[in-house]
């Protein structure tokens, strides 16, 4: 396979949260961390709960980034209570689609063996085993993945490095007074951070010689805790420092009845969180405990459902869980934040183990996880209603946002007796997720999981793997076609008289103005689309058509992107086996207008590469190895297309053996080159031969947010100008330059009117690389011979010339030369 150049824009860190707060000491311990991370290829960073190994991580990497071409990866393992999850969770992070059965460990490994970037797995305690796994198998294969762990245990790997966090120090007594001013604070991180986050609550509040020996005791109390001197802090809202330190005395006298086992950081961060439990109210105390059973954030919705009810026929008020949540974000026990305008809410690992804790000591955690779990069963049943809609950008974004509590409640139903068949449900339910988002393999673990817990298979199991069949028969169909021979000169298949079997009915009313979506209508498209599929493999496009049409239609009616997608693709297919190059063009081009087509690159690959094989048969050999190139990059980027072979010595399609041959090995490289160095919006933006926008693809894994255009030097106006820079917004392609000089359409006359003289206006000022462009036009280059020396596809250099004549108002190459030529001369 022709290689993939890797974009400068993957100097990136991908998945940590934005520094909502300042980040406060620890110099000499990033120091150390970025020592150790460039001398060894596993880091552990280890110490208590609450001392800030996740925050000096996130620290770290946004320093070390650039060391890493392909980026700097955060897999947040908190939510994760099944180890077998792990890889699973790392392929997410990557952006690494598996639509196939495969172990998600093995399309990592072959993911990465390439590949030079840094994985951090955060909070790996307790699922120390599968991490030491996945991490030794990785680096193993590798020789360019380092791994950033931090964890309350090392994994034990042979070559493990360890770093201890430590706390931040607090000044003795002794270090204090009226001596020490104001650089006491400076001086001392725990000081610092508790000065910052009291201010933050209370505006003005200052650590000077009134307060300083208080606000020392009670850091030295706390051992120094980032966190626990974060939950100390907020409370200067209601009390003096003074009154703290003595409420924090009192909570220390209690210890004394602690476990000796427990490490005295730990008792530390317990004495603190109990305390801030104790200043809640008893609502506030019962919502946080049950809250706990959310993983990865939830909304205020999620919320009441769960916390409604104790199963005892004792509700609470949606007003109540509404005044406990906000009491207890208003106390930083809940963390605040926002995707995309709704609000969501989460709880700190540390915090959320507390509440688990206190939840099993109120008798309802079972009740409590079932009731989660029946709120997201709920949702899941309502998505799949209305997925064949125009819902189906919004309903995957939430699917994705709340990834973490389905598999917490698809957990539940495997691991409690008596549950599994709801597991199945839910699990079925959400086919269309693990079908349309390329992660089935996931899919099947949780179905495979319930009918081993001991459910029994439904009318739910049976349609989801029919669903999944499906579209891996439609996938290696799709592909098959494409490798074939030339489709136009295929003979007829040998079947070519047996009967075409009847497809289900439209169901009633479908198309009328009610346009009720059901799961009915997904199936009745999805068979369609396979059928013509298979119909286009046996050599009977034409009989394919009318099946696609009706499908397309179908989708129109309701809004409805995935199906259509899919529908539009093999519609093109069909075309393109029938040797009608522009019409399955055209489709393919449709399908790209999609939203949903650019957003799941799964699917923006597939429609780029139909694309890249009509124009390769249609005559346009050079867009061809471009979209090709884009097509790589893509799959590249996501892990590799599952319906293709992954060894190098694969048997080059029809398509691109007919651009090889209309261009030549040398050519046809550079130009594929040229489209691996194309960001998604670019790649879209030249296969519709449109101006790029910057909303046309949002990052959804991978290295969506390219920008580098390989083989373009200084002065470059910017990515896929190789046929969008002298496009309309109207999404016309731009106009040809012959390499005489002359426009189709221009007469190849005199210099217009208002064409630059001696004496007259000033020309239109070129950028940089137009001037490289005109120099050697001046020189009697051909638009063949600029690209071949500027190491640019011939279309670039094409567009080049455009521009340069519309900004001086010439007509033709010769009136370039005399004008750069006139203006060379001193």
């Amino acid at each position: 396979m022709t290689g993939i150049v890797c974009g400068s824009e993957s100097r990136r860190t991908s998945g940590f949260p934005a520094e909502l707060t300042s980040f406060v000491g620890r110099r000499d311990e990033a120091a150390d961390v970025r020592r150790l991370l460039s001398a060894g290829r596993l880091l552990t960073l280890t110490g208590p709960g609450g001392v800030g190994k996740t925050r000096l991580a996130g620290h770290v990497v946004g320093q070390v980034a650039r060391a890493f071409p392909d980026g700097v990866w955060l897999v947040p393992l908190a939510a994760l209570r099944d180890e077998v999850f792990v890889p699973h969770a790392v392929n997410d992070a990557l952006g690494v689609r598996n639509e196939t059965v495969r172990p998600p460990l093995d399309i990592l490994v072959e993911y990465l063996r390439e590949r030079r970037l840094l994985i951090v797995l955060d909070n790996c305690e307790h699922l120390l085993r599968s991490c030491a796994v996945l991490a030794g198998t990785v680096l193993a294969a590798t020789e360019g993945v380092r791994i950033l762990a931090t964890s309350r245990h090392r994994l034990g790997l042979v070559g493990e490095q360890l770093f201890e966090v430590p706390p931040l120090p607090a000044p003795a007594a002794e270090e204090l007074g009226p001596s020490a001013g104001a650089s006491v604070v400076d001086s001392f991180p725990a000081l610092r951070l508790f000065a910052d986050r009291a201010a933050a609550v209370v505006p003005g509040f200052t650590v000077g010689e009134g307060n300083q020996e208080a606000v020392a005791r009670l850091c030295r109390r706390l051992d120094g805790l980032p966190l626990a001197i974060e939950l100390a802090a907020v409370r200067v809202r209601a009390l003096g420092v003074d009154q703290l330190v003595e409420r924090l005395d009192d909570r220390y006298q209690l210890l004394t009845c602690g476990s000796p086992a427990s490490a005295p950081r730990h008792r530390t961060l317990r004495s603190a969180v109990d305390w801030s439990h104790e200043l809640c109210t008893p609502q506030e105390q019962l919502v946080w405990a049950r809250l706990s059973v959310f993983v990865g954030g939830f909304d205020l919705a999620a919320a009441e459902a769960v916390c409604g009810g104790d199963g005892r026929g004792e509700g609470m008020d949606p007003v109540d869980v509404l005044d406990a949540v906000a009491g207890l974000v208003d106390k930083s026990v809940l963390v605040r934040e926002e995707y995309g305008g709704r609000v969501r809410y989460r709880l700190l690992v540390s915090l959320r183990d507390y509440g688990l804790e206190k939840l099993q000591e109120l008798g309802g955690a079972t009740e409590t996880r079932r009731r989660h779990r029946d709120h997201f069963a709920r949702l899941g049943a309502e998505y799949e209603q209305a997925w064949f809609g125009p819902d189906q950008m919004e309903i995957t974004e939430r699917l994705r946002i709340d990834q973490d509590n389905y598999r917490a409640a698809l957990d539940f139903c495997l691991t409690t007796p008596g549950e599994a068949q709801h597991g199945l449900r839910l699990a079925a339910g959400l086919w269309f997720h693990w079908v349309a988002c390329g992660i089935w393999g996931e899919g099947r673990h949780w179905m495979d999981g319930a009918l081993l817990a001991g459910a029994r298979p439904d009318v739910a199991l049976t349609r989801a793997l029919w669903a999944g069949a499906l579209m891996s028969l439609v996938h290696s169909r799709s592909a098959a076609v494409l490798a074939g021979l030339d489709p136009a000169y295929a003979a007829a298949a040998a079947d070519k008289e047996l009967p075409v079997p009847a497809p289900p009915p439209v169901p009633a009313g479908a198309l009328g103005p009610a346009r009720a979506r059901t799961c009915t209508a997904n199936f009745v498209v999805l068979t369609r689309v396979e059928l013509a599929c298979t119909l286009v493999s046996r050599g009977r496009a034409a009989e394919a058509i009318p099946l696609c049409a009706e499908a397309v239609a179908l989708c129109e009616a309701h809004g409805e992107q995935w199906a259509r997608a899919w529908a539009l693709r093999t519609l093109a297919l069909a075309h393109w086996s029938m040797g009608e190059y522009e019409r399955a063009a055209a489709h393919a081009r449709t399908c790209l207008r999609l939203p949903y087509t650019v957003r799941q690159h799964q699917s923006l690959a597939r429609t780029l590469d139909l694309l890249a094989a009509a124009e390769a048969l249609a005559g346009e050999a050079e867009r061809a190895a471009v979209l090709r190139g884009a097509v790589d990059r893509i799959w590249h980027d996501i892990g590799g297309n599952p319906t293709e072979s992954p060894h190098p010595g694969r048997r080059p399609r029809t398509a691109e053996h007919h651009a090889r041959r209309a261009l030549g090995d040398h050519v046809y490289e550079r130009a594929h080159r040229h489209g691996a160095g194309l960001s998604v919006a670019e790649a879209v933006a030249y296969a519709l031969g449109e101006r790029p926008h910057e909303d046309t693809a949002p990052a959804v894994g991978g290295n969506a947010d390219r920008t580098a255009v390989v083989g373009e030097g200084p002065g470059s106006t910017g990515g896929a100008d190789a046929s969008a820079a002298a496009a309309s917004h109207t999404g016309s392609a731009p106009p040809v330059v012959r390499d005489n000089g002359s426009i189709p359409g221009r007469s190849p006359g005199s210099v217009p009117d208002s064409a630059p003289g001696p004496g007259g206006p000033e020309p239109v000022p070129l950028t940089r690389r137009e001037l490289q462009v005109a120099a050697l036009v001046a020189q009697g280059r051909t638009n063949k011979q600029i690209a071949d020396h500027l190491v640019i596809a011939r279309r670039t250099a094409e567009g080049h010339v455009e521009r340069i004549l519309g900004k001086l108002g010439f007509h033709n190459r010769s009136q370039v030369a005399a004008w750069f030529s006139a203006r060379s001369r001193p």
